[in-house]
């Protein structure tokens, strides 16, 4: 039977390459996966194009590699927060690229891609500058513009249990971007907070099927990835 477990965040991100597009599941901390991206600070990739919800906190994380000089580019919604520093300083130096994109457009553009549609219309943006350069269609009196599908060479997602096999389960707010962007990249890497057996996790309590999952790694959860996002409180 597989096995897609590894034993450590250093060993998961090992494939990460230069120039890699890499999609961060996460809603501020809840479902943030820290130690993967702590991990990939360490393997030294650059040149990376980065799909996260915001912008990174202070010097960790993605916050970390994008003080570092490592993210090219930033697909975002909320890329300016109370801890985005060094997003923000790098952005006015003009050392970043920002593809700012409307949260609901975001999450649509990944699932697109994860169910292998070519694109859809949204009336979001429809006359702001977000707009410029796309198609507008004109369907019963309204306008839309047409958006493209999201997609990645790899996915850091965060789920509270996995097995071995890649069966992942979600706790509360870990339900977010996590869930649809494992189904939108080449390879999907998880870092969990419970390892357990092969049928610990009913039908009913698998929320991503192993078949959408590459790698598992099991991590100690970092109260570093709360402290400033969610006051304290873990999801």
């Amino acid at each position: 039977m597989i096995d897609k477990t590894v034993a450590n965040c250093k060993e998961a991100v090992t494939s990460v390459f230069d120039g890699a597009t890499i999609m961060i599941g996460g809603f501020g901390g809840p479902g943030f996966p820290a130690r993967l991206l702590e991990a990939l600070r360490e393997h030294g990739a650059t040149n990376l194009v980065a799909i996260h919800n915001g912008g990174g906190n202070d010097d960790y994380a993605l916050g970390g590699l994008i003080l570092d000089g490592r993210i090219r580019k930033l697909v975002a919604s909320f890329p300016i927060n109370q801890g985005a520093g060094a997003f923000r300083d790098r952005y006015l130096k003009g050392e970043i690229e920002l593809e700012l994109t409307p949260q609901g457009t975001l999450v649509e553009r990944i699932r697109a891609a994860g169910a292998g549609l070519g694109g859809f219309y949204t009336p979001t943006a429809v006359g702001t500058e977000l707009a410029a350069g796309k198609e507008i269609r004109n369907i019963d009196g309204r306008d839309y513009v047409f958006e493209t599908p999201l997609r990645a060479d790899f996915a850091f997602i965060k789920a509270h249990r996995g097995d071995r096999l890649g069966n992942l389960n979600y706790r509360m707010a870990m339900r977010n971007f996590n869930m649809i962007m494992a189904t939108a990249a080449k390879v999907v890497i998880a870092e969990v907070d419970q390892l357990v057996p092969v049928g610990a996790l009913s039908h009913e309590e698998i929320h991503t099927p192993g078949i959408f999952v590459d790698h598992v790694v099991q991590v100690e959860r970092h109260p570093r990835v709360f402290e400033r996002t969610q006051g304290g409180r873990s999801p």
